[in-house]
């Protein structure tokens, strides 16, 4: 699995996290490239202390330049939301620039509703929360582009059946 690694750390690192955009919707059985990883956090300062942990053990970095501390501070989060309609804050991997980690800077549904609906995948040894099906849906309805206006029809037709 080609962030399994990543998924790994955040694990070992306690972060409560849940999978959410492309890999969700694989995950979920619905085949689609994505090449980013899409996840949202609980926005908690000792959450957040883990998830910049598990991210700087990995070598990834802040694709704006930016400190990785400054994402806990949710002031310079809602700065960011407000001047610069910031939605993600996106971390990359410099020896694989490939591998790019998109992380809400504000929770666009409720992550603590969101996580007690989550769905567990497991993949080998490997533990991953996933966003609900009907969280997802709620998310690609949120965010509304064509993209998403597709991936959901994708899950509609899936999940109907």
């Amino acid at each position: 699995m080609y962030y399994e690694d990543l998924m790994r750390e955040l694990n070992r690192k306690r972060v409560r996290y849940l999978v959410v955009g492309g890999v969700a919707l694989v995950l979920h059985g619905i085949v689609r490239l994505t090449v980013d990883f899409d996840v949202m956090l609980d926005l908690s300062k000792k959450n957040l202390l883990r998830f910049l942990s598990a991210m700087d053990s990995l070598g990834y970095k802040p694709k704006v330049p930016v400190r990785a501390a400054e994402f806990i501070d949710p002031r310079k989060r809602q700065t960011w939301v407000r001047e610069k309609n910031m939605k993600v804050f996106s971390f990359i991997n410099p020896k694989k620039p490939v591998q790019i980690v998109d992380v809400f800077v504000e929770n666009p549904i409720d992550f603590e509703k969101a996580y007690k609906s989550r769905k567990v995948v497991e993949a080998g040894r490997l533990r991953i929360p996933l966003v609900s099906v009907g969280d997802l849906k709620h998310l690609k309805r949120l965010s509304g582009r064509s993209q998403d206006i597709a991936d959901l029809k994708a899950l509609e037709e899936v999940h109907e059946k």
